[in-house]
């Protein structure tokens, strides 16, 4: 049997560090499945989803918790299988805008409102060209239930665009 695990890693930027990981992971015979990794203001954080033959969970969590040593912070979680819903659909939404707090909040407010679940967040703030500003970009994937129509999500999500002064485009992911 094996397990699935989720790791949540954080800790000062180095070469070498996701090279550690998989040291230990293939020590202790998993299969690495998923991971978003990045640099964030100098530190390096992480998300990995590794399948675990269940004799090596206990070494393997050992392996890496020796990492801690060299100043990362490693939790070992067990995944918990989500329920399907069969019926559900996966939409992406793309924003830009120039850069003002409270953006992320009204729209997770508004997708939350609606039972739509957030299934990846990716932002990121860059230099407008144009405008000389700083722009604020989004894309996240949506796990949207059959209740809510995309017609009806748009429109709420573009209504709250021109509050917001920002674009937003709705659509189902690029190679669906």
């Amino acid at each position: 049997m094996t397990t699935s695990l989720i790791l949540n890693v954080i800790g000062p930027d180095r070469p070498g560090l996701v090279n550690a990981i998989a040291d230990r992971a293939t020590a202790a015979g998993a299969n690495w499945l998923d991971s978003r990794l990045a640099n964030l203001a100098g530190q390096f954080a992480g998300i990995i989803h590794l399948q675990v033959p269940d004799d090596n969970i206990a070494s393997l969590t050992h392996a890496l918790h020796a990492l801690e040593t060299h100043g990362l912070k490693i939790s070992v979680t067990p995944a918990q299988s989500a329920a399907a819903d069969p019926a559900a659909r996966t939409l992406q939404l793309d924003l830009v805008g120039q850069d003002h707090p409270g953006i992320v909040k009204e729209i997770s407010h508004v997708l939350f409102a609606r039972g739509v679940s957030i299934d990846e967040l990716v932002t990121e703030c860059v230099e407008g060209s144009m405008s000389g500003g700083t722009l604020f970009r989004a894309t996240a994937r949506l796990h949207v239930p059959a209740s809510v129509s995309t017609a009806s999500l748009r429109e709420t999500l573009e209504s709250l665009a021109d509050d917001l002064m920002v674009d937003v485009e709705l659509d189902s992911p690029a190679g669906a």
